[in-house]
């Protein structure tokens, strides 16, 4: 019997959430067609129809679980009046995905703990890249939009203002998935959203000082 195209796609999604589960356990060395089989309850043969090798079955697992953070740029993307509000909107929502989303969870925990990132992930990589730079050119043009509506002193540069909040989500998201019985994140997220804001404002003017007391 010929399967529908939602029966098809409910039999792709459950191999990418058995695929998803294992690369997190185990990271991509330490995990087989095989075993992701076992996991979904199914042979090899489906996999086969949908992926064609575990490279393949990788970038779709990475892809798919970052699908809500993509979602978190393009609202913070859309034109709406107040760019310290949607920097803050995205800041809030990083962490409450990562408290509330396994997957998106687990997708860190695959790319940043579990994973060597050899060539032959090569497209997986380049697409993170990508997701990166366009993080980091979104808080560029949230600081400029600010600043050009007086939300924002001026002082140090956009792009490094950009670079600044994104390394500070990152290595919040770096050191609890590495420890996470070191704080707990679901109970912290507020202090560092409001941190993260706090230290934007505080380097944004870092740079305007000098003048400031000069004309002063």
């Amino acid at each position: 019997m010929r399967r529908t195209p939602e029966q098809a796609e409910q039999t792709r999604l459950k191999v990418i959430d058995a695929g998803l589960r294992l690369f997190s356990q185990s990271g991509y060395s330490g995990t087989t067609l095989a075993m992701i089989a076992k996991e979904a309850g199914m042979s090899r043969g489906p996999i086969y129809w949908h992926f064609q090798n575990k490279d393949e079955l990788f970038e779709a697992v990475i892809a798919y679980s970052q699908t809500p953070l993509q979602r978190l740029v393009t609202a913070a993307s859309a034109n709406t009046p107040d760019p310290v509000a949607r920097m803050s909107a995205f800041i809030e929502g990083w962490f409450d995905l990562l408290v509330r989303d396994k997957r998106h969870r687990q997708s860190f925990e695959i790319l940043m703990n579990k994973t060597e990132l050899t060539q032959r992930m090569a497209r997986t990589v380049r697409r993170e890249r990508q997701l990166t730079r366009s993080i980091i050119e979104l808080f560029e043009t949230l600081v400029d939009d600010a600043r050009a509506q007086g939300l924002l002193p001026e002082g140090d540069p956009a792009d490094l203002l950009a670079l600044q909040t994104y390394t500070y989500l990152m290595g919040v998201t770096q050191t609890w998935l590495f420890s996470p019985r070191l704080f707990s994140l679901r109970e912290r997220k507020d202090y560092f959203h409001r941190k993260c804001l706090a230290t934007l404002f505080d380097s944004a003017a870092t740079a305007a000082k000098p003048e400031q007391t000069a004309s002063g």
